[in-house]
């Protein structure tokens, strides 16, 4: 099989119903996560969002002629901190320990929707959940910025708790990547709705073990999908050319039911658009546990120094940390 021969579709109802957690946080629990003992705010992270969780499960909506009514504490919940600290498992665990309804989606998802549904039909069909959680909350650009704040201004005027997990303070999103300033109210108001709360800590996928394993040749690479069910096997280029034309929020259904993923002659990203798009399949990939092997360059060099020092630093390194740990 070729991933870049696949045209996976999904409608606005399936879109709705599939904000769940990504299979590899099907049965996560907030007793599954094992915080690092030299890491005290883990422990304690875990702990705030058991009492979030208590209280977005205890909590029931009281109205008024001027809104929502009195409620003890903010109404969200936000998981600030490096890449492979668990924040994605402490959101997962947070989701499934309250009732529904609820939805769970990334960040690039939950955009996806309300441009299928509209923004007023999404807030319609969100804005009865007791939990939205968003995973991988960053702005990349203005456009994205507005229709984030509005929908959680929206969604929590109405009563619903929002838990999000990123690498950014919420007041410092969007910064390095476009003109911050111009939208700092629209992100101080959207910040101030959250507690934030910090998860320190070395990133679990690389305590003490090795970089990324060499690439194969491609002869080993095409011996190797060819013994494994399931696998898929494509050029790099050509599997650039298919994530230019699918939309990221599709990407977690182009890879559904693949083993492994082979990629022959990889290189690292010729530019920023691309290297995002690498970014949003390499999480997918990460979501569902798909091994990745590779011929070329090794994972570990998708991305260019250039790029590693620019705006979108922390995605970058996210996506080297899933993806090497995919290809071991």
């Amino acid at each position: 099989m070729r991933l870049s021969d696949r045209d996976p579709q999904i409608g606005a109802d399936e879109l709705v119903d599939s904000l769940v957690p990504p299979p590899r946080f099907d049965h996560v629990s907030f007793d599954s996560y094992i915080p690092n003992p030299d890491e005290p705010s883990q422990a304690a992270a875990v702990k705030a969002g058991q009492e979030f969780a208590a209280r977005v499960s205890a909590r029931r909506k009281k109205w008024s002629l001027f809104g929502r009514g009195e409620d003890e504490g903010k109404l969200g919940l936000y998981l600030d901190g490096g890449f492979g600290v668990g924040k994605t498992h402490l959101l997962a665990s947070l989701w499934h320990a309250v009732p529904g309804p609820k939805a769970y989606g990334t960040f690039v998802e939950l955009t996806n929707l309300v441009g299928v549904l509209t923004f007023p039909e999404a807030v319609k069909r969100l804005s009865g959940h007791r939990l939205l959680a968003i995973d991988e909350f960053e702005l990349d650009d203005p456009g994205d910025t507005m229709l984030v704040t509005r929908l959680i201004k929206e969604l929590t005027a109405q009563g619903v708790f929002v838990a999000a997990t990123s690498n950014t303070l919420p007041d410092k999103l969007g910064e390095g990547r476009f003109a911050a300033a111009d939208f700092l109210r629209e992100i101080q108001s959207m910040s101030a709705k959250f507690d934030v709360v910090r998860v320190d800590g070395p990133d679990y996928r690389h305590r003490g073990l090795p970089d990324a394993p060499p690439p194969m040749t491609d002869d080993e690479l095409e011996e190797r999908a060819r013994r494994k069910p399931g696998s898929t096997l494509d050029d790099f280029a050509d599997l650039l050319q298919a994530l230019a034309r699918i939309h990221p929020s599709k990407y977690g259904r182009l890879v559904d039911g693949v083993s492994t993923v082979h990629l022959r002659g990889v290189t690292p990203a010729p530019d920023q658009s691309v290297a995002l798009r690498l970014v949003a399949l390499g999480d997918r990939l990460y979501d569902r546990d798909i091994p990745v092997a590779v011929s070329g360059r090794p994972l570990s060099e998708l991305f260019t120094d250039e790029m590693l020092r620019g705006g979108y630093r922390k995605k970058y390194l996210r996506a080297v940390s899933r993806l090497v740990a995919l290809s071991r």
